[in-house]
C-alpha cells in the first residue's frame, strides 16, 4: 500500500507539474503546534493572507483553527487518496512550502517548478540521532533507504540556528552544507518576550496558582520506545530532594496515559498537569531535570533558568540505541547524572548553570529576531 500510495503522489504531481497559481504563492505543512506567531507573520508579510495555505495534521486542529480565526485559509490532511487528489495539486501550484516535519509522501512528490521546499524544524536542537545516523535505518531494506533518501533530497533549504545543528542534519541527511541557512527558529523567539512569559504564567496561575510561591523543578524524559515509565521509589526520593520545592512530572504525549495512575499513587510533592503544556511549565520552572530530550535547549535560553540537570541513567545503553550525537556529551553545560543519589545531590546544591558555551554552540542564532530573519529572507524570494 505504501508503494502504491508514494506512485500516487508522483502522478499526481506529474500531471499538475506545469499548474502555477499567483492566488497561492505559500504551502505550510504542519505537525506541530508550536509555530503559529511565525506563520501569522508570515501571512501579514504577504500582500494577500490567501497567498498562505496551511496543511495541519489532526493533532494540531486547536492550532489550525486558531490560526483560521486571523483570517489564514487551512485544511486539514491525512496520507489518503483525498490528501493526493485535493492536497498535492495545491503543492504543486505554490512557490515555497514549508515543513516542520519528516513528510513520507515527499519521497514520491516530483519537485516543482521554480519553488523551494524548506525544512523548518520542530525543535532548536537534536541529542538523539536521526535519519542515517539512527542505528535502525541501516537495518531497513534499501528500497526503504532510497524512499528515505528522496524525501531528504527534497529540502532545498535547511532552516537552522547554528553550525552546529546544521552539521547534524549534513550528517543525518546526507545533504550538502549550502543547503543550510543559519537564520535561527522562530519559535525560539517566544522564549526573549516577557509578554509570552507574562501570559504563560497567567495561564499556570489559573491551574495551578501554587507553582507561583514554590522552587518549580520540572521533570521532563524524553520518549523512549517500547518505553514502560515508572517513578522507581529512589528517584521518587531524589526528586524531592528540596523539601521546599514542587516537582512537575510531564511525561512525552505518548506516555500520557501513565499520568493519572501517577498522579494518584504519588507523594503531593510531585505533581502532574496534564492541562498545561511543556512550554507553559519552562516559564514558570527554576530547574529543568530531562535526558535527550530537545526542550534542554528551549530553557536555555529563559533568563528565569537557574539550573539544567541532565539525568541519564541509561546513557551507555542509549548511546547506542537509538545513539546520540557525536561529541554532544562535551558540550552539555552540567555533567550528565547517572544515579539517584547523585541526582539528589545537585538537586540540594541547586547551583545556577552556566548556559553561555552551550547556546554559542546550539543556539547561535537564537536572539529573539529568528521570525523576522526568516520572514524577510523568504518574502525576498518571493519577491523575485
Amino acid at each position: 500500500m505504501k508503494a502504491i500510495y508514494i506512485w500516487l503522489v508522483r502522478f499526481v504531481s506529474i500531471l499538475n507539474y506545469f499548474s502555477r497559481s499567483k492566488d497561492r504563492q505559500v504551502v505550510y505543512l504542519m505537525s506541530f503546534g508550536n509555530n503559529l506567531n511565525f506563520i501569522a507573520r508570515l501571512a501579514d508579510a504577504l500582500p494577500d493572507r490567501n497567498q498562505l495555505l496551511v496543511l495541519y495534521r489532526p493533532s494540531v486542529e486547536v492550532e489550525a483553527t486558531e490560526l483560521a480565526a486571523l483570517g489564514i485559509p487551512v485544511m486539514p490532511f491525512q496520507d489518503n487518496v483525498h490528501f493526493v487528489l485535493e492536497g498535492v495539486p495545491k503543492i504543486m501550484q505554490a512557490r515555497l512550502i514549508f515543513c516542520d516535519n519528516y513528510y513520507a509522501f515527499l519521497g514520491g512528490l516530483v519537485h516543482p517548478r521554480h519553488a523551494k521546499i524548506v525544512q523548518l524544524w520542530h525543535a532548536n536542537g537534536a541529542i538523539k540521532r536521526f535519519g542515517w545516523g539512527d542505528p535502525k535505518t541501516v537495518q531497513r531494506s534499501k528500497t526503504d533507504q532510497r524512499r528515505f533518501q528522496r524525501v531528504y533530497n527534497q529540502f532545498d533549504d535547511y532552516v537552522v540556528a547554528s553550525q552546529a545543528m546544521g552539521k547534524v542534519f549534513e550528517e543525518s541527511y546526507r545533504v550538502p552544507a549550502k543547503r543550510m541557512q543559519l537564520l535561527g527558529y522562530p519559535r525560539s523567539d517566544r522564549f526573549f518576550s516577557e509578554d509570552w512569559k507574562q501570559t504563560a504564567v497567567r495561564r499556570v496561575q489559573r491551574v495551578a496558582p501554587d507553582l507561583l510561591t514554590h522552587r518549580v523543578i520540572l521533570y521532563a524524559p524524553t520518549y523512549r520506545e517500547n518505553m514502560h515509565f515508572e517513578l522507581s521509589k529512589d528517584l521518587k526520593e531524589a526528586l524531592m530532594a528540596d523539601p521546599d520545592a514542587v516537582v512537575v512530572v510531564k511525561l512525552h504525549p505518548v506516555l500520557q496515559k501513565y499520568e493519572q495512575q501517577f498522579s494518584q499513587a504519588s507523594h503531593h510533592q510531585i505533581r502532574f498537569y496534564p492541562n498545561l503544556s511543556t512550554t507553559d511549565l519552562l516559564a514558570v520552572s527554576e530547574t529543568l531535570i530531562t535526558d535527550y530530550s530537545s526542550i534542554a535547549f528551549d530553557f536555555s535560553l529563559l533568563s528565569s533558568a537557574h539550573s539544567l540537570l541532565f539525568y541519564m541513567s541509561d546513557l551507555e545503553a542509549y548511546a547506542q540505541n537509538p545513539g546520540i550525537q557525536p561529541h554532544f556529551v562535551k558540550w552539555l553545560p552540567t555533567p550528565p547524572l547517572k544515579t539517584p543519589a547523585e541526582l539528589k545531590q545537585a538537586i540540594i546544591a541547586d547551583q545556577a548553570t552556566d548556559y553561555s558555551a552551550f547556546n554559542h554552540h546550539w543556539n547561535t542564532y537564537n536572539d529573539g529576531q529568528a521570525t523576522q530573519r526568516v520572514v524577510t529572507y523568504y518574502c525576498d524570494y518571493l519577491g523575485k
